[in-house]
């Protein structure tokens, strides 16, 4: 069943431009992934320290190999997060 996740992350202040740039390398990472079906970053350009992230997987296994790759553990977990005030994450499924 495909997984959908939907994120927020904020930036500590003076980080929304570094964020940006991590997230850039990111997409096209994640984009290619064989289980991966979407992946969009945005921002918010009233504020800009705030992104959403939308994220569609074919299923579990999908996004269990993207939350466990190398890129993710070192873009992600390894330079975004320090650079977070806030992180939210929502699971979701999509309506049959």
């Amino acid at each position: 069943m495909t997984v959908v996740l939907a994120v927020t992350w904020v930036a500590r202040e003076g980080e929304g431009d570094a964020v940006a740039a991590l997230l850039r390398q990111l997409m096209p990472l994640s984009r290619a992934e064989p289980g991966c079906l979407q992946y969009d970053a945005h921002r918010d350009p009233e504020e800009p320290n705030t992104f959403f992230l939308f994220e569609r997987y074919a299923d579990d296994d999908a996004l269990d190999a993207h939350s466990g790759s190398d890129y993710f553990r070192e873009l992600v977990l390894g330079q975004a997060l320090p650079l977070l005030a806030s992180r939210q994450r929502t699971t979701l499924t999509p309506l049959t």
